[in-house]
């Protein structure tokens, strides 16, 4: 019996009883069609709809389709990256097996169930680490039902939620507003590098769209005999970066210290940078091979299964906890040398569909992807003036540091939550208590 237990004014139930409990289903490729509602994974749950979701146009039991709010609990998986609670805000979508659909009872706020869930997780990850095998552990009903957790009154669910709310809630919008903001340098970079969209308007007599006189005038009105802007060049990646691959380390060096391996796991599906995927280092390294906030980074090998790590870039941020950072084997450093080539410039490219079939394209492996040594540094692309990147650079990296400020905040907004949100589910702190130190926070 997993005790859980709330305040002495509180009722002591178990989990399961709290909520219904509905797994998802087990699709077959056969199920797979072109259009139709997202089938929903724990990669869906983490990254939203992707290129690699799968659709259906079948079928299914009204109670394994979700809806955004609806709260959601993969129980199946690697126990520290895939076991969780989520709420999904995505389109309606069918749900796959692994994940329950969870739909709170009656007398229990569907909020105060999300974030009694989400207090919940160190012990649903204990238990699935117990039980692990080849990488992968699990919950079952027979654990909820043994687990007892503390349900205050209605109205003080409603209490808890409201400390806690605000304060999710700004992590969720920053979140979102990152996405939002890399997608508009993104967007500018394929317009101007990619599509050649001012010179196209200039061509046909136009002014470029959504730009002022002097950028436009950057441009110019026609293309040469290269198929590139007139004055434009093309230029391999190699020759206007350095490129560092990262420390090769044995099993025994990974023991607490003040160093840290910025991993493969320090990689997000997509693109762009996870914080949790560092592992602690006690051994040596080159000063070539060492990170700070702002550098970028390449993944030069993959394990999943749809190539989705495989040559994205991130871009390294502090942490705290570590006072030196350093690529391991699987991360490539890039780092510019040529004048005006910035890491806004390098990261918008290395995201783009062109850069990723070239990458691919250098690809060998089945189960475990791994980069050719000339597939970074033979990429071609065209190579607009200096003043021109300059202008780029000028725009997109006000946008690139408005991410770093919000993933800062976030980051002291999260353990402000994580630190009250045990406390207020277990009875430990109250409502009043625990309103004094959120104040000024939100």
């Amino acid at each position: 019996m997993y005790e859980f237990v709330g305040a002495e004014d509180w009722s002591n139930i178990s989990l399961y009883d709290v909520a219904k409990w509905k797994n998802g289903l087990a699709f077959k490729n056969i199920d797979f069609t072109e259009s139709g509602y997202p089938v929903i994974k724990i990669a869906e749950l983490k990254n939203g709809i992707t290129a690699q979701t799968k659709f259906t146009e079948s079928e299914y039991s009204e109670d394994v389709f979700i809806k955004s709010g609806d709260i959601v609990f993969a129980w199946s998986g690697s126990p520290k990256t895939s076991i969780d609670t989520f709420r999904w805000e995505g389109i309606d979508g069918w749900l796959n097996q692994h994940i329950f659909k969870v739909t709170p009872k009656e007398a229990i706020c569907p909020q105060f169930l999300f974030f009694l869930l989400k207090s919940l997780r160190p012990r649903f990850v204990q238990i699935a680490t117990n039980k692990q095998t080849t990488g992968l552990g699990h919950l079952t009903v027979a654990d909820l039902k043994e687990m007892r957790v503390g349900i205050p009154s209605f109205s003080e669910q409603q209490s808890i939620v409201q400390i806690l709310a605000p304060l999710h809630e700004k992590i969720e919008n920053n979140r979102r507003m990152n996405k939002t903001l890399e997608e508009m340098a993104r967007a500018i970079f394929k317009s101007w590098f990619v599509d050649f969209d001012p010179v196209h308007a200039k061509a046909g007599g136009n002014a470029p769209a959504h730009m002022d006189t002097q950028t436009a005038t950057l441009f110019p009105n026609s293309f040469g005999d290269n198929s590139l802007p007139l004055g434009w060049n093309w230029c391999k990646l190699g020759e206007c970066i350095s490129f560092i691959k990262g420390r090769s380390y044995k099993s025994a060096e990974l023991r607490d210290s003040d160093t840290a391996l910025v991993t493969l796991k320090s990689f997000l599906r997509g693109g762009g940078y996870r914080p949790d995927g560092l592992k602690p280092y006690i051994g040596t390294y080159k000063d070539e091979q060492t990170l700070k906030s702002g550098d970028l980074i390449v993944a030069l090998t993959d394990v999943t299964q749809s190539a989705d790590v495989i040559g994205k870039p991130a871009i390294v941020r502090s942490n705290d906890q570590f006072n030196t950072l350093v690529a391991s084997l699987d991360v490539g450093i890039v780092r510019p040398i040529a004048a005006s080539v910035s890491i806004p410039f390098l990261y918008c490219m290395m995201m783009t569909h062109d850069f990723q079939s070239h990458i691919y394209g250098h690809t060998s492996g089945t189960t475990v992807l791994h980069l050719s040594k000339e597939g970074l540094p033979n990429y071609q692309f065209g190579m607009p003036t200096e003043k021109l990147l300059d202008a780029f650079t000028s725009l997109a990296e006000p946008i690139f540091s408005k991410i770093e400020l919000n993933e800062a905040t976030s980051k002291t907004l999260a353990e402000l939550r994580d630190t009250l949100l045990p406390k207020l589910m277990s009875g430990e702190i109250r409502v009043k208590d625990a309103e004094r130190e959120v104040e000024g926070a939100v």
